[in-house]
């Protein structure tokens, strides 16, 4: 089996040289960026009862699934981490190791998929961030990634809500009218309500610990944490 979905890989791949122009068509993640990477900074820091120093996660093992061209394994990285990012494009990844080249940063990218990823070690923490919306098969994506999750350990899933609000807002809104997206990069029969996500992680030993929403503000230009789930959301799991 596998989890790769050679349509959705083939759209970012033709992508994949704009992943760090805060500009091009990865616009909206870099606006999101800062408010993700607080949230996940925070939570593992909360887990794992970590003290606020320049490098809060230090020691702490990292998989960045779906890391794109490293806009998250980056700052995960400058905080401690010890991060390892795997994706099922070639151009993702080599985009990723020339930027984290440039930059001197010492951080592991692979070329595989979950399923397919050869490596004995497994991780403090897991983050499928805006990926499960596009895989093949989100019930086998998601049982692969949690045999790489250690015991007690975190994983973090955000991804978009099947609601008709996320319809009329992340691909009418945001891909046909704010023109944020390329036409065509969501499908919202992919899109996963967070029911549906916890139900396929308890069959992976992976209990629900935290649910949140990510909300626009159009007057403030910003993104932020909120209980409003209906669109965007982030879910915290730790493996039993």
């Amino acid at each position: 089996m596998s989890s790769v979905n050679k349509k959705e890989i083939e759209k970012f791949s033709k992508m994949a040289n704009e992943w760090w122009d805060p500009k091009g068509k990865f616009k909206p993640l870099h606006k999101f960026n800062p408010i993700r990477i607080k949230y996940i900074r925070d939570n593992i820091m909360s887990n794992f009862k970590l003290n606020y120093t320049s490098k809060p996660l230090k020691k702490i093992d990292i998989l960045d699934i779906g890391c794109g061209g490293g806009l998250l394994s980056e700052p995960m990285h400058r905080l401690g981490a010890n991060v390892t990012g795997i994706d099922a494009s070639i151009n993702n990844i080599k985009i990723a190791k020339l930027h984290s080249k440039k930059n001197k940063l010492d951080i592991k990218y692979i070329h595989a998929s979950p399923e397919k990823l050869k490596i004995k070690k497994k991780f403090d923490v897991i983050l499928n961030m805006e990926i499960v919306e596009h895989v093949e098969d989100i019930d086998f994506f998601l049982e692969s990634c949690s045999k790489l999750l250690k015991k007690n350990g975190l994983m973090f899933v955000a991804t978009i809500n099947k609601t008709l609000k996320s319809y009329i807002f992340a691909i009418v809104g945001a891909e046909y009218i704010l023109r944020w997206l390329p036409i065509g990069t969501h499908e919202w029969e992919k899109f996963v309500k967070p029911q549906e996500l916890q139900k396929i992680q308890k069959k992976n030993n992976l209990v629900l610990n935290k649910l949140d929403g990510i909300n626009f503000n159009m007057i403030k230009d910003e993104w932020k944490i909120s209980k409003d789930t209906s669109v965007n959301y982030i879910a915290k799991f730790v493996k039993i």
